[in-house]
């Protein structure tokens, strides 16, 4: 079945296989979430559920969305995302779904926005080489040519220094560690993105592997 939620990132340390190997892992918060709509092929033109996860204070909701949680009869939720799934059927709305979903052993894709560093150049970027750092190179860390003499422009997709991170990424097929399900913890080996308490979506992996 696929399984989606929605979590904070707390950090990352390390774990002890029963083999004695240590593992870098992540620790994210997953859940509770609950179930706000449903979304069906006859009614929007595809499969998905949207869910609720987090709370603020109730003045900082705006009409339409007070209204929208109370059409679905659950309580206002920080977070508002929709979960693509093939099957919907074993979900119904203001269902909560809970870290137990996952199993240690499992694997899923996780989604969150990359940590932002700000300008950087073409060397932190995209991993450029420098030049001589001798005293008459005077070429260390700059661009360089960009070969566009004839069009006397620089071509779409050139790679230059400009702002770094702050988007969208997903990393794929984590293997599930832990899980506790009294804290609402999982416990992923390996890395994920974005900042500690940064919002991610864990779902099933679309890959098998090791």
């Amino acid at each position: 079945m696929e399984k989606g939620i929605l979590g904070r990132k707390i950090g990352m340390t390390q774990v002890f296989l029963p083999d004695g190997v240590a593992v870098p892992v992540t620790v994210i918060e997953a859940g509770p979430c609950i179930v706000v709509q449903k979304k069906t092929p006859a009614a929007d033109g595809y499969s998905a559920i949207q869910v609720g996860y987090g709370s603020k204070r109730e003045k900082k909701f705006n009409k339409p969305l007070k209204g929208h949680f109370a059409r679905s009869g659950v309580k206002e939720r920080r977070f508002l995302r929709e979960l693509r799934l093939n099957d919907i059927t074993p979900y119904e709305v203001g269902q909560e779904i809970k870290a137990d979903i996952f199993a240690p052993g499992d694997r899923c894709d996780v989604t969150g926005i990359s940590k932002g560093r700000g300008f950087a150049g073409g060397i932190k970027r995209h991993g450029f080489k420098r030049g001589p750092m001798s005293h008459g190179s005077k070429y260390h860390r700059r661009p360089g040519s960009l070969g566009a003499k004839g069009p006397a422009r620089v071509f779409k997709g050139r790679k230059l220094p400009g702002h770094y991170g702050a988007e969208r990424v997903t990393v794929q097929n984590l293997k599930v560690v832990q899980v506790d399900a009294a804290k609402n913890l999982l416990v992923l080996k390996g890395a994920v993105p974005g900042v500690r308490q940064g919002l991610l979506l864990i779902k099933s992996s679309l890959e098998v592997g090791s």
